[in-house]
């Protein structure tokens, strides 16, 4: 299992629609996150700053592929055409990203 932590600006107008949106994700777009083996997902806010919290369970070598698969599961790119003119992606992140991955610096269970 790999534990993933990302984080992703808001626009403070947005903020209320986010968190609507967020109570009632639509069924496949919950399905299409678990189908790519996404476990524990939550998104945390912070003022204007997302935390996004994820662990994946499947082998490394998919991992890659089952994202691509994922980004083009039905109806999600209608879901990130919602999402992303709320958002603020950091100017930094990597190239192809629109959340940007952080460092695992500790855990423990």
């Amino acid at each position: 299992m790999r534990r993933f932590g990302q984080t992703l600006g808001i626009r403070p107008e947005c903020l209320a629609e986010y968190r609507r949106q967020h109570a009632a994700i639509w069924p496949e777009i919950a399905q299409a996150i678990h189908a790519a083996g996404i476990r524990n997902y939550s998104i945390f806010v912070s003022g204007n700053q997302l935390f996004g919290y994820f662990e994946y369970e499947g082998p490394d070598e998919e991992y890659t592929q089952r994202m691509v698969r994922l980004a083009e599961a039905p109806r999600m790119r209608e879901w990130w055409d919602l999402m992303e003119p709320m958002q603020v992606p950091d100017p930094e992140r990597k190239p192809g990203a629109w959340w940007t991955d952080m460092d695992e610096v500790f855990h423990l269970d």
